[in-house]
């Protein structure tokens, strides 16, 4: 339910069309909630039918004009109920540390290589977010809305932070490791039950 939830927040912040919406996707909203063109316009249509959004009467009707669409108070209670309602985190779920524990088992190849590759995606995307941080939240920036997108931002800087951190720790971890085939002396048991062989969780 949080894309139609996204749509209602993007909204209410400026009435928009579809087109604006896919590129307030791309350069911000996307960073924390991505949607692809299609998703955003299938979802600006169930919003519309529900009577949570309408579309704006253009100023000179022309064929193939873009709709700009805003938020109805129907819209507005709901994206309110929603923000207000109790959700659970959800729990971590990621490949690359699900592939990791298949090393341990069917061994290492490759998969030194694609985690300095993650760290290098990891590493440009934690200095994007500190550049955006160092343009849009100078010093004096402090209104309530200003606070709550910078923590938004804070978020995707220790989000950040944390996998460039664990992803050196990793690398510096491999180069202890025995070159090639899987872990000696793992077995089913050993690897579920705690220490090396448990995955975290959030």
């Amino acid at each position: 339910m949080s894309l139609p939830h996204a749509i209602l927040t993007a909204l209410l912040e400026k009435p928009s069309s579809g087109l604006e919406l896919t590129r307030r996707f791309d350069k911000s909203i996307g960073y924390f909630w991505s949607a692809t063109h299609q998703q955003i316009y299938r979802e600006l249509g169930k919003l519309e039918a529900e009577g949570l959004i309408r579309a704006l009467p253009a100023e000179q009707p022309a064929r193939g004009q873009r709709k700009s669409y805003e938020v109805l108070p129907a819209g507005r209670a709901e994206l309110a109920r929603w923000t207000a309602a109790a959700q659970d985190p959800k729990p971590m779920r990621d490949t690359l540390l699900l592939r990791l524990r298949a090393a341990a088992v069917v061994g290492t190849a490759g998969i030194e290589a694609d985690l300095r590759r993650h760290l290098e995606l990891h590493e440009r995307q934690l200095a994007e977010y500190r550049e955006i941080e160092k343009r849009d939240f100078p010093p004096g920036r402090d209104s309530p809305q200003d606070r709550l997108h910078h923590l938004i931002l804070r978020a995707g800087i220790d989000l950040e932070t944390f996998w460039t951190q664990w992803l050196a720790h990793a690398l510096q971890e491999f180069t202890a490791l025995p070159a090639g085939g899987p872990a000696p002396g793992v077995t089913d048991g050993e690897a579920s039950n705690g220490g090396a062989g448990t995955t975290p969780r959030r």
